[in-house]
């Protein structure tokens, strides 16, 4: 194997985070700002990208740290090792309610795609990397889906879907239409387009959005049923829009109840 090979277990049901165990001069990566705790002995190091290439030199090392930039993400990964004998153990938390996916890149052909902020950690000398749609259509309407980042190794990642996961086994041919935000992530071998909703009322009234993604088997898709764009767009929607209190919020009157007790400001 060229990627560490690691022990883990994953901990809670809602709010999970998984727990990594490292022998003597094992390593694993992960997105920064992901590190919940770790065992004395484990050396942390911030490297370009994500360290799986050797011997690169420094322009290679700034290509591949450089492509992470066109997925949003930071130049940097963190690394964590461990330097002395013994286990010692290490542990990543999920940024927001949902679970955490472990994938073993073995048993999906070495290659792994999935949305741009669903990777939380993997293995050393797994390599993260970025899927570029080769399809027009995906790149002008494809969303959160044009740029999606590629797991590539023999090692294991663990990514993460915010609310409930959906597993989908999909046949040779079987379609699966899904909104371009709740993909977790999919085969390489799964076929994936962007298709437009047709309808006059479906595109003025639905408010589901113009387009959503057509998965083609064969392959395993994930899916997950809270994007943390659509948490996002909740909260700012619940949000006070004068910066006063919202004590009306859950009141039978709402914001009538503000306007009455004359906090409504003009």
């Amino acid at each position: 194997m060229t990627a560490h090979e690691i022990d883990y277990v994953i901990y809670g049901e809602e709010m999970q985070y998984v727990e990594i165990e490292l022998d003597p001069q094992e390593g694993v990566i992960a997105e920064a700002g992901s590190f919940m705790m770790m065992d004395e002995g484990i050396k942390m190091e911030t490297i370009f990208g994500d360290g799986s290439q050797k011997d690169t030199g420094f322009l290679g090392k700034i290509l591949g740290a450089g492509k992470r930039i066109l997925t949003g993400e930071s130049l940097f990964m963190t690394a964590f090792y461990n330097e002395i004998i013994g286990k010692r153990r290490v542990s990543f938390a999920s940024p927001y309610p949902g679970k955490i996916i472990p994938i073993d890149l073995t048993q999906f052909g070495g290659k792994f795609i999935c949305q741009k902020d669903a990777f939380l950690c993997a293995a050393k000398g797994v390599s993260v990397g970025i899927e570029f749609s080769k399809k027009l259509g995906r790149g002008l309407f494809g969303g959160e889906g044009f740029i999606m980042q590629k797991l590539e190794g023999d090692g294991m990642a663990f990514v993460h879907a915010g609310g409930t996961m959906a597993k989908k086994e999909l046949m040779a041919g079987e379609v699966l239409k899904v909104d371009t935000g709740c993909i977790v992530g999919f085969d390489y071998t799964v076929d994936y387009d962007i298709e437009f909703v047709g309808g006059i009322k479906n595109t003025v009234f639905g408010g589901e959005g113009l387009f959503f993604a057509t998965l083609k088997g064969p392959g395993t898709v994930f899916v997950q049923s809270l994007p943390f764009s659509r948490l996002a767009g909740r909260v700012l929607a619940s949000a006070p829009r004068s910066g006063g209190n919202s004590k009306g919020e859950g009141s039978i009157l709402g914001g009538l109840g503000d306007l009455l007790d004359g906090d409504n400001r003009f």
